[in-house]
């Protein structure tokens, strides 16, 4: 994804004009904050969240260890790893695979790092037709959009909006109803499936002792991408391990509960390798490409490694009053809100985001909300002082 962080002050009086937007995005982040507030009462958040937060920084200061473990389990299971040290060769994987198998059609379901990585744009280069399964993701790419939020990438839209696009881009009467728009949705998009050469996924979790992947969703899009298609192919960012199987258990409630307010998500999948011989379903090959792309440079850092802990709920972003009021189209990228301010500098470097870390109110409801304790608002103001010390800031601002 092409990124305008840079023209982030520029933008903004955009987006802060466009009332409708503002609203939606208002109301979709106040809901999600009420349903999370009832589910985490009823587990022992605080204790959980000490326990994810060790597991993580675990994970995180002894990566390559766990990322060889998890590649050498993966290589046993049959599964063809490929390691992109960023997105061009990222990119380059998934078109080589499609090549040498005369791949034509692909399925996604929603994944922030193929956005990151700007893989649809690159597919589609090379003549494939590419379709976004998950609902929201779907929405945005008939709309062309990008995503304004890690879990519903189309809070931005309201329902006469996304009425709209379905009226124009499906050639349905036009109604608001969300039974039919999304009838007509999964209509569409159950042919998608069954003529797809190649199925792709993110991953929520990857389980360095056993080689396997976990993919958290409520459609069960991700399940078909993965297992109707000959060939599944995982796009796993690096810092995505857990050590264990049994650590699901700690982290899908914090997750599900922190994301979407449900005590557990509809579908919890876990993938690990091409299908028997005798299987009635699932990939002839499998290929999971786990991708740097700057991820690096957070390691390198004693503090900003914390960021790589965040296991994408979006918590951050609903309880975010900047966020509220903005919205994510505003950030530029596709990370967003605390988190994407804190990482976006250092994933494209300081000179090209060094407004985002500026625009939050440092109130510190993020650091609050976030189901493994990252110190959001100490990262954001270890981002401003990089950025001032490196000139980026008016001279006025040293100090």
């Amino acid at each position: 994804m092409q990124s305008r962080a840079h023209l982030f002050k520029n933008d903004l009086s955009i987006h802060l004009k466009n009332d409708t937007m503002r609203g939606n995005v208002d109301r979709a982040t106040w809901l999600s904050m009420q349903k999370r507030e009832k589910v985490i009462s009823e587990i022992e958040w605080h204790q959980m969240r000490e326990e994810a937060n060790l597991i993580k920084k675990d994970v995180i200061d002894n990566l390559e260890t766990y990322l060889d473990q998890f590649v050498s389990e993966a290589a046993s299971r049959g599964i063809k790893v490929l390691r992109a040290k960023d997105a061009s060769e990222a990119v380059a994987f998934a078109g080589e695979i499609a090549r040498k198998n005369n791949v034509k059609r692909v399925v996604k379901s929603k994944s922030m790092l193929t956005e990151e990585i700007g893989l649809n744009k690159y597919l589609e280069a090379q003549n494939l037709s590419v379709i976004e399964t998950d609902l929201g993701e779907y929405i945005i790419q008939l709309n062309g959009d990008p995503p304004s939020h890690l879990t519903g990438p189309a809070i931005h839209l309201s329902r006469k909006e996304i009425a709209g696009v379905f009226e124009e881009h499906l050639d349905i009467p036009y109604t608001e109803e969300p039974e039919v728009l999304t009838r007509a949705a999964r209509e569409k998009l159950r042919s998608e499936f069954l003529l797809a050469d190649m199925g792709i996924t993110g991953a929520n979790f990857a389980i360095a002792e056993n080689g396997s992947i976990t993919v958290v969703e409520n459609e069960g899009n991700a399940r078909l991408c993965a297992t109707v298609a000959p060939i599944h192919v995982a796009f796993i960012g690096m810092e995505r391990l857990l050590p264990r199987s049994e650590d699901l258990g700690l982290f899908l409630p914090l997750l599900c509960r922190s994301s979407t307010g449900q005590r557990l998500t509809s579908f919890i999948s876990t993938f690990g390798g091409p299908a028997d011989k005798n299987a009635a379903d699932g990939p002839e090959q499998v290929y999971y490409i786990i991708v740097d792309n700057g991820r690096s440079t957070l390691l390198a850092d004693e503090k900003l490694k914390e960021a790589l802990y965040c296991i994408r709920c979006g918590a951050c972003y609903n309880s975010c009053p900047v966020y509220q009021n903005i919205g994510g189209h505003a950030y530029g990228w596709v990370y967003q809100g605390p988190i994407g301010a804190v990482i976006t500098p250092a994933l494209l470097g300081l000179d090209k985001a060094k407004e985002l870390p500026f625009a939050s109110s440092l109130c510190g409801t993020c650091s609050e909300v976030c189901p493994v304790k990252i110190p959001l608002h100490d990262l954001l103001l270890y981002q401003r002082r990089r950025i001032v010390n490196a000139g980026l800031r008016p001279v006025a601002e040293k100090g």
